[in-house]
């Protein structure tokens, strides 16, 4: 077995944890190969060099061709491999290194427990769908796609925009607000929740349509069929506005034409027995527990 170890910072608490992964894969006799900038973030912060294949894009990991991608990381690591994964369909196995972790749901302390899971083939691997963006002019040119969501913003502090909102054409809304959000259900639990959208489970084959702090206050979050195209204008009293995919971003004008659907190709995440969905949103969003005691 091959794994691909990505990741893209080293914090001290964390090096004991990255020891017991490399510790644990040597000893379950899997290989691995390691992302560039990972390689270079773990020798600066503990001198010591890794004996490893380096992989630094996407076609150096498809002459590769490992069994899985491991990040180390939280969430957004997760988002910044998909751009390296793309179209390859190796599954993705996520330890959590941050805060939230609602796609790298492994957590540190079950590395160990990870690694022996991964290497029986104790696990199931579920197909998480993707945005995929069109534009005129061009912007992302090299992986204009995000697993979690797409949005348009309001560069600075100026006033709110106007964004024209069309399904299949057919005018929707236009928007009086600081900016949009369109998710996909992975990333119904991101940015659009903390904006009043709702959660949508993995497999339901949705987009979510969700305003930033809208003028009107009559509107509300919109769940679309992911079949369906959204094509969005954005003016302002600003020249330029901000766009972004995930956690990269591009400047747009109001010249830009924007069209979204669903990708061709999705990524599929890997889930080690005795998880799931819901047992990952009950306990990242403490439902159910009583902080007053």
């Amino acid at each position: 077995m091959r794994v691909f170890i990505y990741g893209y910072d080293v914090r001290d608490e964390n090096v004991e944890y990255i020891h017991t992964l490399f510790n644990e894969l040597k000893k379950a006799e899997i290989s691995f190969s390691i992302y560039d900038e990972f390689k270079s973030a773990y020798a600066a912060q503990t001198g010591e060099e890794m004996d490893a294949e380096v992989i630094n894009n996407h076609e150096e990991l498809k002459a590769t061709n490992p069994d899985a991608v491991i990040t180390l990381g939280g969430d957004g690591t997760i988002l910044n491999a998909t751009t390296i994964v793309k179209d390859l369909d190796i599954p993705l196995l996520g330890i959590n290194l941050g805060r939230m972790g609602f796609l790298a749901s492994t957590e540190k302390r079950f590395i160990k427990e990870a690694i022996s899971l991964l290497k029986s083939g104790k696990y199931n691997t579920r197909k998480r769908s993707m945005l995929e963006l069109e534009s005129d002019p061009k912007i992302f040119a090299d992986a204009p796609m995000a697993l979690n969501d797409f949005t348009l913003h309001k560069r600075d502090t100026s006033s709110m925009v106007t964004i024209h909102t069309y399904i299949n054409g057919k005018f929707l809304n236009s928007y009086w607000a600081d900016g949009l959000i369109v998710a996909t259900p992975t990333g119904s639990t991101g940015y659009s929740l903390s904006c009043g959208g709702p959660i949508i489970l993995p497999t339901s084959n949705n987009f979510v349509i969700t305003p930033v702090a809208p003028h009107n206050l009559n509107v509300r979050p919109v769940v679309i069929p992911d079949t369906d195209e959204i094509s969005l204008t954005i003016e302002g009293r600003s020249e330029n506005f901000l766009c972004t995919l995930d956690s990269r971003y591009e400047t747009v004008t109001s010249e830009h034409h924007l069209v979204l659907r669903k990708c061709k190709f999705g990524i599929n995440l890997i889930k080690l027995e005795g998880t799931s969905f819901f047992q990952t949103i009950r306990e990242k969003l403490t439902w159910g527990k009583d902080t007053r005691n």
